[in-house]
């Protein structure tokens, strides 16, 4: 069946309809990619977006839904080049298009997506539409009409309506050593040793994953918890999630996080990084065009250390506008914007990337060891940032 793309610069393009059928409108997102499509598409930080992967063929390797990074896939549609029709992977148990069709999932094939990218990076930020029902002008005026980001509340969709403790994992995760003969994929998780209250403003189960593997036990909160709830559960740290949106549509998320940075360990990731800056007097701007991909260069501002990481954003802080307790620890090396920070006076620290993203490298796993080595610190009555 065909299908078309069309922007809100006037631009269409005709493809092939692959998932769902019907009309679906959004801001662009480009994920430069080449892997981890179904952790993109099910990141909740993708809630409302069409989706755009550069790398020309996806869907090679299937899905499997123990590598969802959420329920379902949270993208409103997808944009490929190319749609693998064959899958082969051990682990797969579906193919791509079959799995778009039950999610309803409405997506278009034979796109050239590097062309889209172009469009976006020259442009800025694009909306569209991807309909396999409207005429090319009817799609370009839906596509006009779509909402940006900004006037949206994303994160009031994806964030959990009650408290609940993050038992999803009985077994760490690890690479197969076939060199070795080892097939094995799972490994014992370490003692509990350390509880951790996460903030659900769109969490990765990734994110949860590895806490849980560091020796935390994890409880997520809705982001309408008071620091008042979270004070309850007692917890050795708080941590402000990723997510969709824009931090400016969440002050009372940024007046809890202000509490709680008064009281114990506060760490930001992604979008909850920006709150959590804002809610310690700093500002965000929108980018021209968002950091969507596993291959984001950001450079430690002390050892000079590049670390490659995967980033989800469209959002930045903007370093002239932080407080003189907030350092920058890091910057993206794409276009110099903070990619990480730190308090000098509080034990709160927050980073722009997903720490250790299954489908991306696992350079940033520190983030988790800086983590544990904070809630030490506090503990030890030795905190010296």
């Amino acid at each position: 069946m065909k299908a078309i793309l069309a922007l809100e610069d006037g631009t269409t393009f005709e493809g092939s309809s692959i998932g769902a059928t019907g009309t679906v409108t959004g801001e662009m997102c480009c994920d430069t990619s080449v892997m981890g499509y179904q952790e993109i598409l099910t990141d909740p930080a993708c809630s409302g977006r069409i989706l755009a992967m550069t790398y020309p063929l996806i869907g090679n390797y299937g899905v499997c839904e123990e590598d969802n990074e959420s329920a379902t896939p949270q993208a409103a549609g997808l944009v490929v080049t190319e749609l693998a029709r064959l899958h082969c992977n051990w682990r797969a148990e579906e193919g791509m298009n079959p799995w778009l069709q039950r999610h309803n999932i409405v997506g278009i094939a034979g796109i050239d997506t590097r062309m889209v990218a172009t469009l976006q990076r020259n442009k800025g930020t694009l909306r569209c539409c991807i309909t396999t029902e409207l005429s090319a002008d009817d799609a370009i005026a839906a596509a006009a009409q779509a909402p940006h980001i900004e006037d949206t509340t994303p994160v009031s969709k994806v964030s959990c309506t009650e408290a609940y403790h993050w038992t999803g994992e009985s077994r760490a995760w690890k690479l197969p050593n076939k060199t070795q003969g080892d097939l094995t994929t799972y490994t014992e998780l370490p003692p509990i040793s350390y509880k951790v209250v996460v903030y659900d403003l769109g969490v990765r189960r990734s994110i949860l994953r590895n806490l849980r593997q560091s020796g935390c036990d994890v409880t997520v909160v809705p982001y309408t918890a008071t620091a008042a709830d979270v004070l309850t559960m007692r917890p050795d740290a708080v941590i402000l999630s990723d997510g969709p949106g824009a931090p400016t549509a969440l002050p009372a998320v940024a007046a809890q996080a202000a509490l709680l940075a008064d009281k114990l360990p506060v760490a930001g990731i992604g979008l909850g990084c920006q709150v959590l800056a804002t809610a310690l007097g700093a500002s965000c701007r929108k980018l021209r065009v968002g950091h969507q991909g596993c291959n984001q260069p950001v450079k430690d501002t002390a050892t000079g250390k590049v670390n490659i990481t995967t980033q989800n954003t469209i959002y930045a802080i903007e370093a002239s506008s932080l407080p003189s307790e907030l350092e920058v620890t890091a910057v993206n090396l794409n276009d110099d914007t903070v990619a990480a920070l730190r308090s000098s006076k509080r034990p709160v620290f927050g980073v722009q990337y997903i720490p250790a993203a299954p489908a991306g490298a696992d350079d940033t796993t520190g983030f988790y060891g800086e983590l544990i080595s904070t809630i030490k610190a506090v503990k030890a009555g030795k905190y010296n940032a």
